[in-house]
């Protein structure tokens, strides 16, 4: 009994390699660069790295294909080398001997990438999947959209062009006001001159000031002694 569990073992162990070979048409190479991300902080590959990274994969593929067990057992690995990159394919939890297409596997992997990078502190530069192309992070969405924003600045800028053509009115018409103010004051000094230089010529006798202008005294005088 206990030869016969052993061979079937056996006989599972050499299909899951003949199902898994580089360069598999289902299979993927996974290349990891642990050092040239962490640094002197980089942990060392192991057995139970390589159980982790079957397990994520085995969380992306239950992710992807809702209502389907897969188990650690269903991502079998191959041809591991010790600067860690190694192939790997996917069995159907339903029938080990048939593998999960290659687009399949290729899809679960970019849905689950981000957590399968979190898992080992990598990047999609530093954990490659080759073939898979690397994921972009979704756009950032503003919380005020851009229609909005565009708005908001062409009504800032009527705004300030209405602020400012309405003070440079002002400034001009206060201009305008200023220039008649000191016209008006001209025209007053210059009044204010002839009259005081008629009041002298009535203080020296030469001059009397009437109703329709300035009179000469001396000519007035000699009109009333020829009368006499």
């Amino acid at each position: 009994m206990l030869g016969k569990l052993l061979f079937l073992l056996f006989l599972a162990h050499s299909s899951a390699e003949q199902l898994c070979t580089p360069g598999a048409s289902n299979g993927y190479k996974v290349r990891l660069s642990i050092r040239t991300a962490l640094g002197d902080e980089a942990y060392a590959w192991n057995n139970n790295e390589m159980f982790l990274f079957q397990a994520t994969l085995a969380f992306a593929m239950r992710n992807h294909f809702d209502g389907q067990n897969f188990q650690v057992s269903n991502i079998i690995v191959c041809d591991e080398t010790p600067r860690v990159s190694f192939w790997f394919v996917v069995t159907s939890p339903t029938n080990t001997s048939r593998l999960v297409d290659k687009d399949e596997v290729e899809l679960a992997v970019r849905n689950s990438r981000n957590r399968i990078n979190s898992a080992f502190l990598l990047t999609d530069r530093t954990l490659e999947f080759l073939g898979i192309a690397s994921t972009l992070a979704a756009p950032l969405q503003p919380d005020t959209p851009p229609w909005l924003i565009a708005f908001g600045v062409v009504m800032g800028a009527v705004g300030a062009a209405f602020v400012i053509l309405l003070a440079s009115s002002i400034v001009q018409k206060k201009r305008k006001k200023k220039n008649t103010k000191e016209e008006d004051t001209e025209d007053m000094e210059d009044s204010d001159g002839e009259t005081q230089a008629a009041v002298k010529r009535l203080e020296n006798g030469n001059s009397r000031q009437e109703v329709g202008g300035i009179s000469n005294v001396s000519f007035l005088d000699d009109e009333r002694v020829t009368q006499m």
